[in-house]
């Protein structure tokens, strides 16, 4: 009977040592190499001028409403347009859409062309005014 329970607590061991070895170090980067932060976390971040935003929404977005100063390159074109952002590339930079999906996807693609510090904010825009943060209008 015992050498039965010795032999569990081994492969429970084992078991949960191997589910440790395979988690991320970091639960706020995701498999791709891409941050997460939050809106209030991304707006103290760009005031203090520790980052950059560029908005991967659509330009009809971008001109109801948008963080001042963001940088505007719509998810479509971001990788032909990797060489505007090359002077970013040792910078923070934080993706931002509507929600949050389409950035996650800008992120990745940053990441890939070698930015290292690249977050995607979490719940887009909808965070940031849900979070009672400064937009503008072009309109």
């Amino acid at each position: 009977m015992k050498s039965i329970s010795k032999f569990l607590q081994l492969v429970f061991l084992i078991t949960t040592l191997s589910l440790m070895a395979c988690s991320s170090p970091d639960p706020d980067i995701d498999s791709a190499g891409v941050l997460s932060i939050t809106a209030v976390d991304a707006e103290k971040k760009y005031t203090r001028e520790e980052a950059v935003i560029i908005d991967v929404r659509e330009k009809s977005e971008w001109d109801e409403k948008h963080i001042p100063g963001a940088i505007h390159i719509p998810l479509a074109q971001l990788s032909n347009r990797i060489a505007e952002l090359d002077q970013y590339k040792a910078s923070s930079i934080i993706m931002q859409c509507h929600s949050g999906m389409r950035s996650a996807k800008g992120a990745v693609i940053l990441h890939s062309e070698g930015f290292q510090k690249v977050y995607n904010m979490d719940g887009g825009i909808l965070a940031w005014d849900g979070a009672g943060l400064v937009t503008e209008s072009a309109r």
